[in-house]
C-alpha cells in the first residue's frame, strides 16, 4: 500500500514549517508543498536552498509560483471541513503580503503579527477594536459616520454605530451587537437541536422502510409458493391466467421497490441538506462575526424544506381488492373455455351415466372435471365479486333504483374553482374569487363537496373525467377538515379513487393502493350503502368494477367530493354527469 495513502487529508493541506493550513501554496522541485511567505523567509539568509522537509539541496534558487489550482483545492477543504476561513493578507506589507491576524475598526486596516504590535503597545491605539481578520472591512464599519458598527437596533433590525443612536435611531431599542448576537446564537442551537431531531428520525425511517421492504419480499416468496401450488391443478388456461396473476404480484413488489428507493433517496437528499443547515449552524453558534451573523439568521431561522415523513408508508401488500378482480377475470376465462369445450364435446361425455369409449373418456372427463370445479369456485363466498358477465345487470340496477341528483355546493368550492351555473361542472380558474371565507369553504386546497347530503340508505351517481390526468373522487363525511392542508384517507373521513400522472389509478386507502387497470376510466360511477359501509367505484363505460371500500362505519352526513386538479388544466372540467341507464 502507498505509505502516503495513511496520512490523514488534514495534514497533506498543512505547511510544515509554519504547521497551519497552505496560503499561496508553491511546490518545490522534489515535490512538496510550502506557503509561497514562507518558503520566501526560509531562504532569505540561507546560503543554500534546500527543501525543509526532505533536505534536498538545489543547485540554483528555484522559480516558485502560486499552484492556483491547488489553491483552490485547499480553500474548498477548509469550507467542506468546517474549518478555518480563508486567509486575509496583511493590508500594511509591501511585496510579499503576510497573513493577517487581526482588523483594526477604528484605523479600517487589517495587520499581520508584526504591524500590529503598535496596537498592543501604544495607549492611543490599545483602546481600538479589533475582530478576527476578515476580507470585507468596510461592511463593518458605519458608511455615514465612518465608525465601528458596535450597536444593534432592533426597532429597525439593523446594525449602527454610536453616532447613529444620536441621529435617526435615538428614540429606538439598541443593544451592544455582542448581546443580540449572543440572543441569537441561543436561538440557533435550538434549531440546530431541532435539525438534529430530524436528521434523527429520518434515519429511523429509513430503517423502517427496509424492514417493511424485508418483510413484504419474504410475504411475497410464500404468496407466490401458495399461489403456483393452487394453479397446478388447473388446466390449461388457469395455468395462463396464473402467469397474468404472478405479473401482478410481481409488479406490485417492484412497485413497492421502487417506492421505498424513492423515498429512500429522497430521505438521503433530506439528510444531506439537514446535515449542511447543522453545519452552518455550529458554525454560527459559535462564530464572533456579529455582523455576518445577523445577516444570515433570518435564512437560517426558516424552517427547512422536508417533508413529514410521519404517516408516509409502504404499499406492501396485495390487497384482496386486487385478488378479487383477479380471481373474477379468472373465473370469466375460465367460463369461456367451458363454453368453448362444450361446443367441440359430444353430448354423452356431459353426463356421468353416459356409455362412452375408452377415447371418448380421456377427452371428455377433464372438461366435466373442469365444469364441476368451476361451478364450486364460483359459489358465494366472502370475498368474490359479481362476475363480469353480471356486471353490467347490476350497473343497470344501481343506475336505476338509486341514482340521485348531484349538484356542486359553491359554499364549499375553494376561491380559485370556477362552478357552472348549473352546479354540474367545475374546473381551476387560477384567479382568486372574492368569496367569503365562511367555515364550510376550503381554503387551502382546491376542493368543493355536493349541496346534497346522504345519512342512510343507497345512492349512486356518475361523474365525467375526460381528457383529465389528476383528479381525486368520492365521498366524505360532513365534519372533514376544511381549513388548511388536508390527508386524504379513511380514518380522515374521506373514501375516494385518485388518478395521477394520466395513467397511475390509487385507491386512497391507508396506505394508498396502485390499482392496476387495463384502460385508464373516462366516466366514473360511485355507489354508496350507507347501513353496510360500503362505497364502490365503477368504470361505467368499460362496465367494470374499480374498487371498494367494505365494513366502513358511517355516523355522519356523506357528500359527494371532487378535486379537479389545479396543474395546467383549467379548461378541462369535472362533469356532474346524467345518468342513462344501460339497461
Amino acid at each position: 500500500m502507498d505509505p502516503s495513502m495513511s496520512v490523514p487529508w488534514e495534514e497533506e493541506f498543512k505547511c510544515c514549517i509554519c504547521l497551519d493550513v497552505l496560503t499561496d501554496p508553491v511546490s518545490t522541485p522534489c515535490g512538496h508543498n510550502f506557503c509561497m511567505a514562507c518558503i520566501e523567509q526560509c531562504w532569505t539568509s540561507a546560503e543554500v536552498h534546500h527543501c525543509p522537509l526532505c533536505k534536498e539541496k538545489f543547485s540554483t534558487k528555484p522559480e516558485l509560483k502560486v499552484n492556483t489550482t491547488f489553491k483552490a483545492v485547499v480553500h474548498h477543504f477548509q469550507m467542506k471541513m468546517g474549518g478555518s476561513k480563508p486567509t486575509v493578507p496583511c493590508d500594511v506589507c509591501s511585496g510579499q503580503k503576510m497573513k493577517a491576524v487581526k482588523s483594526c475598526l477604528d484605523c479600517g486596516t487589517t495587520f499581520c503579527e508584526t504591524h500590529l504590535e503598535n496596537h498592543k503597545t501604544a495607549p492611543r491605539l490599545i483602546k481600538h477594536k479589533l475582530m478576527d481578520p476578515v476580507e470585507n472591512l468596510e461592511d463593518y464599519i458605519c458608511q455615514k459616520h465612518e465608525r465601528p458598527l458596535e450597536l444593534f437596533c432592533r426597532d429597525d433590525q439593523t446594525s449602527v454605530c454610536r453616532f447613529c443612536t444620536e441621529g435617526d435611531h435615538k428614540t429606538h431599542s439598541t443593544v451592544p451587537i455582542e448581546e443580540e448576537s449572543g440572543e441569537r446564537k441561543m436561538h440557533l442551537r435550538k434549531k440546530q437541536e431541532a435539525v438534529q431531531q430530524m436528521i434523527k428520525h429520518r434515519h429511523k425511517k429509513i430503517e423502517d422502510i427496509r424492514s417493511s421492504v424485508q418483510r413484504n419480499k419474504e410475504s411475497s416468496k410464500k404468496t407466490k409458493a401458495h399461489t403456483l401450488e393452487v394453479f397446478r391443478s388447473l388446466m390449461h388456461c388457469i395455468e395462463r391466467s396464473q402467469a397474468e396473476l404472478l405479473e401482478v404480484m410481481e409488479e406490485k413488489q417492484k412497485a413497492a421497490e421502487r417506492q421505498a428507493e424513492e423515498f429512500i433517496k429522497e430521505l438521503e437528499q433530506e439528510i444531506t441538506e439537514l446535515k449542511r443547515r447543522d453545519t452552518e449552524l455550529e458554525q454560527l453558534s459559535h462564530t464572533e462575526d456579529h455582523l455576518h451573523l445577523l445577516q444570515v439568521y433570518p435564512s437560517l431561522c426558516s424552517r427547512p424544506l422536508t417533508k413529514n415523513w410521519t404517516d408516509v408508508r409502504i404499499n406492501t401488500h396485495l390487497r384482496v381488492e386486487t385478488l378479487r378482480r383477479t380471481l373474477s377475470q379468472l373465473q370469466e376465462a375460465l367460463n369461456k373455455e367451458l363454453k368453448r369445450l362444450s361446443k367441440t364435446t359430444s353430448k354423452p361425455a356431459l353426463h356421468r351415466n353416459a356409455p362412452s369409449s375408452s377415447t371418448t373418456t380421456s377427452t371428455t372427463e377433464p372438461a366435466d372435471s373442469l365444469f364441476r370445479s368451476t361451478v364450486s369456485a364460483t359459489a358465494p363466498s366472502p370475498f368474490s365479486p359479481v362476475p363480469f358477465s353480471n356486471l353490467s345487470e347490476g350497473l343497470g340496477k344501481l343506475q336505476k333504483k338509486y341514482a340521485v341528483n348531484v349538484t356542486l355546493d359553491p359554499k364549499t368550492a375553494y376561491p380559485k374553482l370556477v362552478l357552472s351555473a348549473d352546479g354540474k361542472r367545475v374546473w381551476h380558474g387560477y384567479a382568486w374569487q372574492n368569496v367569503p371565507n365562511n367555515p364550510e369553504r376550503f381554503d387551502t386546497s382546491a376542493c368543493v363537496l355536493g349541496k346534497e347530503g346522504f345519512s342512510s340508505g343507497r345512492f349512486y351517481y356518475e361523474v365525467q373525467v375526460t381528457g383529465k390526468t389528476v383528479w381525486v373522487l368520492g365521498v366524505v363525511r360532513e365534519s372533514i377538515n376544511r381549513k388548511g392542508m388536508i390527508s386524504v384517507s379513511p380514518e380522515n373521513g374521506y373514501w375516494t379513487v385518485h388518478l395521477r400522472n394520466e395513467t397511475e389509478f390509487l385507491a386512497l386507502s391507508s396506505p394508498p393502493l396502485i390499482l392496476s387497470l387495463k384502460q385508464t376510466p373516462q366516466k366514473l360511477g360511485v355507489f354508496v350503502d350507507y347501513e353496510e359501509g360500503l362505497v364502490s367505484f365503477y368504470d361505467v363505460e368499460a362496465r367494470s368494477d374499480i374498487y371498494s371500500f367494505t365494513g366502513q362505519s358511517f355516523t355522519e352526513k356523506l357528500y359527494p367530493f371532487f378535486f379537479p386538479c389545479n396543474k395546467g388544466e383549467s379548461s378541462k372540467p369535472i362533469i356532474i354527469s346524467p345518468i342513462i341507464p344501460c339497461c
